[in-house]
């Protein structure tokens, strides 16, 4: 039986590179609903409790804009993978996001990288 794909579940999509997860945000997250915060959280969150010392790279290159809940979303990560001794960058934001970041002084907090692979080699070597 199929199982139908709730909006939290199309916004992300998650591969492993090695020990890097990639959590790739889709267009669809640019529609999140506030309602879906914490089945979007659930998807990514649960996945790294049980990691230690997960690397995670947030690909954004197909994202022109975010909320306030994924910024949310984006420190709760970032608190959970420094707890668990892991460590977390960005990857492929574009101008608009690059200024959200900057104006909200995260883009102090995470590394940001023009690329996925880039990031990811950065999170292996570090």
């Amino acid at each position: 039986m199929a199982t139908k794909n709730t909006a939290s579940d199309e916004a992300f999509t998650i591969e492993r590179h090695g020990d890097v997860t990639v959590i790739m945000a889709t267009p669809a997250l640019e529609r999140l609903s506030f309602r879906l915060e914490k089945q979007a959280a659930d998807l990514i969150l649960e996945p790294i409790k049980g990691c230690d010392h997960p690397l995670i790279v947030f690909d954004l290159s197909r994202v022109n804009y975010f909320g306030s809940m994924f910024l949310a979303l984006l420190i709760r990560t970032w608190k959970l993978v420094t707890a668990r001794g892991g460590s977390m960058a960005i990857s492929g934001v574009t101008a608009r996001t690059r200024e959200l970041l900057r104006v909200t002084s995260l883009d102090i907090v995470w590394p940001i990288y023009d690329t996925r692979n880039e990031a990811v080699e950065a999170l292996l070597l570090d």
